[in-house]
């Protein structure tokens, strides 16, 4: 495959934010007396966007839209004060990125996470590097797996979808890059577990992102998904 740019998901894939999050959403689920969440139970709450992780991480039945009104609010504030206390971008993503940019290959970022704080993390936690689009959600554009968002990154890129690697974490993202026409590669270190990757159209699958690199050089060392 020939690829003229890359799309990452944020959330991991290029940022391990898991303990961030974790902590904001029992942070407030407990001040309402609900029952709080191991890391290993939010990392299948993730990945939706921040509502719909308001809404999963409520008992069956509680999350109602007047509750998740409620609550959504209370986290979005404690993220404000929190959403870099532990947030770090995994190993090997900076070589990864400087490479990357030292080939020429444009680059850009899409995620569920709300517009703002995916700007935040981009700043300030991905300050080296130059994305040439970083897109979060917002008002007006469907969340992933809906495709409208990547095709949307793929126009303001100048880029025919087939020509785009999509980098995920989660089936959301492999379902996501399928549908807009892009290729979808699983990475393995992120918060999903591989056969979600597989079962939702994963073409292939990394297990550190310098095999990313390998890609456009050497394509045997990924492993492709059976």
């Amino acid at each position: 495959m020939t690829c003229n740019a890359v799309i990452f998901d944020l959330d991991g894939t290029l940022l391990d934010t898991l303990q961030d999050l974790v902590n904001t959403l029992n942070t407030v689920l407990a001040l309402h007396d609900y029952p709080v969440h191991t890391i290993d139970e939010c990392r299948f709450l993730v990945g939706h966007g921040m509502k719909e992780l308001v809404r999963k991480a409520l008992p069956e039945g509680v999350g109602t839209p007047e509750t998740i009104d409620l609550l959504l609010p209370e986290f979005m504030a404690h993220y404000t004060d929190n959403w870099n206390m532990n947030s770090r971008p995994y190993p090997g993503i900076g070589a990864m990125l400087d490479t990357l940019a030292e080939q020429g290959i444009k680059t850009a970022i899409l995620s569920n996470k709300a517009d703002h704080f995916t700007r935040l993390c981009a700043e300030f936690l991905l300050k080296e590097w130059k994305f040439d689009v970083v897109m979060g959600h917002h008002s007006g554009i469907a969340h992933k797996p809906d495709p409208e968002g990547a095709l949307l990154v793929a126009r303001m890129l100048g880029e025919e979808p087939s020509s785009i690697l999509y980098v995920g974490d989660s089936g959301i993202d492999m379902l996501t890059a399928t549908r807009a026409g892009m290729f979808p590669l699983g990475v393995l270190w992120g918060f999903r577990p591989e056969s979600e990757l597989v079962e939702s159209g994963a073409k292939a699958l990394v297990q550190h992102p310098e095999e990313i690199i390998d890609n456009y050089f050497s394509p045997k060392r990924i492993r492709i998904a059976r």
